[in-house]
């Protein structure tokens, strides 16, 4: 704590801003953001290098619009960043949660699709000694959760029923919940005719093909759509070089 002056003359204590950094450093330590994606940040995501597709420029303005207005403005929805491979889904997802980290002292998590499922099932290994609902549980709590890559998994009934607990859990505690997925946002067999540019890179397979229908109409009832167009930014700016 310390001490500081009024305007009125008074005296009073009030935290220091190193509490308010460590607290800061401690929320996003236990947020789990990959190494990888710990630079990634809404100052640092790029919309307009040459060629760039208008949409990465609304995507991003919606994601500072949605930091900013968090928690009033958003009511516990969230965000389904939909688009092809290397737009930078992933990049503005883990903006937005670090933002809303650093300016909201929001207690968030990242969590990678295919790694929580994979996580699940060992926890069926019984000489395993972590459990479902202990893996469950900081997905199931954490006040706003990124995850990423939905829909990556192989369709079965049992990571249909996985996701159904996950997002309908959040849905009925009015959680936050922020989506990245590869996937048009559309009903299964929409993207059969491979006529649209983002279904063909998604394999000409839609959400809906992946996650289910039901599901995909509960996320448009927590999350708001935005799509994002555009070449594969890790191949061209992104394109790893050495020097």
């Amino acid at each position: 704590m310390r001490v500081i002056t009024r305007p009125d003359g008074g005296r009073a204590m009030e935290t220091c801003e190193c509490q308010t950094a460590l607290r800061v450093t401690r929320l996003m330590r236990r947020a789990g953001i990959p190494a990888r994606y710990e630079h990634c940040s809404l100052e640092s995501y790029e919309a307009n290098f040459p060629g760039a597709d208008r949409s990465l420029g609304v995507a991003h303005l919606k994601a500072r619009q949605f930091v900013d207005g968090y928690p009033v403005t958003t009511g516990g929805r969230g965000l389904l960043l939909t688009g092809s491979i290397g737009v930078g889904k992933t990049h503005l997802a883990v903006g937005i949660l670090q933002a809303l980290i650093a300016e909201k002292g929001v207690h968030g998590l990242f969590c990678d699709y295919r790694e929580l499922l994979k996580e699940i099932q060992h926890s069926y290994n019984p000489q395993v000694a972590t459990t479902e609902m202990e893996i469950l549980r900081p997905v199931f709590e954490a006040e706003v959760l990124v995850m990423d890559e939905l829909g990556a998994a192989k369709p079965t009934d049992w990571v249909w029923d996985t996701v159904a607990l996950v997002l309908n859990s959040r849905y009925n505690d009015k959680r936050t919940t922020i989506i990245t997925t590869n996937y048009a946002d559309l009903p299964p067999g929409a993207g059969t005719n491979g006529s649209n540019g983002a279904l063909r890179a998604a394999r000409e397979e839609t959400l809906g093909d992946r996650i289910g229908e039901r599901m995909r109409s509960r996320l448009a009832e927590m999350c708001v759509t935005v799509e994002m167009h555009g070449e594969d930014f890790r191949r061209t700016v992104g394109r790893a070089r050495f020097g």
